[in-house]
């Protein structure tokens, strides 16, 4: 073969592979990586239950055994164009209320909301009240002694010298 033909089949062979390789990366399907921003979004509001206590999207266990399925099936609510609500509610019944990463603005959990809120007034009070009473302290002063004046000395001597002599 000459020099040109090694040359023609080494371009062919080429962008053969140059192909190939982009219909393999076309064909291979999204990673939970490369989700949507709806996805992401509504990931943020579930917990990944494999105890890991982190969201879903943020789960970075390799190999999770529960993240890459329930990525997957919220691809799927969200490709068949559901609410988010009736996303969430699936999932709530799927997995329990423990998947959702925010307690619901209801009912007994609404304490969950509310206690913050309470604590912290409760303690800016305290601390406005001990500050108030230290301000407020009275603080006594012991008496600066007087010097005695010459008549009370001379009084004082005279008792001394009259208790001495008994």
């Amino acid at each position: 073969m000459t020099a040109a033909t090694n040359s023609r089949i080494r371009r062919v062979a080429a962008s053969a592979t140059v192909v190939a390789l982009a219909l393999f990366v076309v064909a291979i399907p999204p990673s939970h990586a490369q989700q949507s921003d709806h996805a992401k979004q509504l990931g943020m509001k579930l917990m990944c239950i494999c105890g890991c206590g982190q969201v879903l999207v943020g789960c970075n266990h390799i190999g999770c055994p529960s993240s890459v399925p329930m990525m997957k099936e919220l691809d799927q609510h969200i490709a068949r164009g559901e609410a988010d609500d009736l996303v969430v509610q699936d999932f709530v019944q799927e997995y329990g209320m423990q998947v959702l990463s925010e307690p619901p603005n209801q009912g007994f959990n609404r304490v969950a909301w509310l206690l913050p809120g309470f604590v912290f007034a409760f303690g800016l009070a305290i601390v406005a009240f001990v500050i108030t009473r230290w301000r407020r302290k009275v603080v006594v002063v012991a008496p600066v002694p007087q010097p005695a004046s010459a008549e009370a000395l001379k009084r004082a001597r005279e008792m001394a010298d009259r208790d001495t002599d008994e």
